[in-house]
Parts: structure tokens; sequence; C-alpha cells
């Protein structure tokens, strides 16, 4: 299986509201296994289907970057069900190379989705793997990790981005 390439900022596939999956078919167990696949080589900690230009609700999450098998979430319409408390760590996102800022988040989450067989998945997390879910959960609204911060640090990071992106279309 090959890699799938994966969207920066400012593809549009990044601001769209994802649809939810409805049929669980072969087509989806594919992608979601080069997700995983993609989500490895890059390296990072979670993926989520608009950063491969699929507009559902699909996300990958694996702490350990597929060291622990344990560790894998393929999750289909994920929903946060309960928010507790505030950790304020630095994030990073596959979509915005090279931005490393601090953003708030839930220190806990509980996550209600369907996994690949179709049945209910509830997920509570701490710590890093609630501040992933959550980074990922935001990508399917359309929200990036740099509309968490205030509107300076967003706008400096948004023309960067934009000035790289010019930069590798005439390259």
């Amino acid at each position: 299986m090959a890699v799938l390439p994966i969207r920066i900022y400012p593809d549009p596939s990044l601001r769209k509201k994802c649809a939810p999956v409805g049929e669980i078919d072969d087509h989806l167990r594919e992608l979601a296994s080069r997700m995983v696949e993609t989500l490895r080589a890059a390296p990072g900690a979670g993926l989520a289907a608009p950063q491969v230009g699929e507009g559902i609700r699909l996300v990958v999450v694996d702490l350990s970057v597929g060291e622990d098998p344990d560790q894998l979430h393929i999750l289909l319409n994920p929903e946060v069900e309960r928010a507790e408390g505030e950790q304020f760590e630095e994030e990073g996102c596959l979509s915005l190379p090279n931005v490393l800022e601090k953003v708030r988040r839930p220190a806990r989450l509980r996550v209600r989705a369907l996994n690949l067989e179709g049945r209910e998945v509830l997920l509570d997390a701490g710590g890093a793997l609630a501040r992933v879910l959550q980074h990922e959960i935001d990508h399917l609204d359309g929200t990036l990790l740099f509309d968490h911060l205030n509107r300076l640090k967003r706008d400096a990071i948004k023309r960067r981005l934009r000035k790289q992106a010019k930069a590798a279309s005439v390259a």
C-alpha cells in the first residue's frame, strides 16, 4: 500500500466540515489502513481524513507511532461526549509544517465513536491522548491548531505558511 499525500495549509479541504461515515466497506477499510501507514511514515501521533483529502469523519491515532498495536485507535464519527480540566501544551500538525505552539485543550475526554467493525467504542482519555484526539476531531470540523491562538499569532503563522506554499509551488 502507498502512503497518502498529506494536505498542507492553505489547502481548502482542511477547512471543510466532514460528512459522517455511512457504510463501512472495503474502500473505507483500505483508506483507514493507508491512513495508518501514512501516519507512521510521517511520523505523527494522529491523522484525520481531511488531511489526506477525504471529507469524512475518520481519524487514526497512535501515540506509539507503530510501536504498540494496543495504542492504535481507528475511529469513525468520533464525538466528544465529555471534556474536563485543562492542559496547555505544545502541539504540532502534519498539515502545518514547522508550526509548534502551546494550545489550551481539555485534560480529559470521553469520546464516542464506531470502530471498523461498526461497534460503538467509548474511549476515556487523558493527557497526550486527550490532546491528540481533540486535535484530530477539530480537523473533522475544519478547525486548525492556529484557530486556538490569539489573532496576532494566528495571522503570522498563516502568512508564513502561505509564503512556504507559494515558494514550494514555484520550485
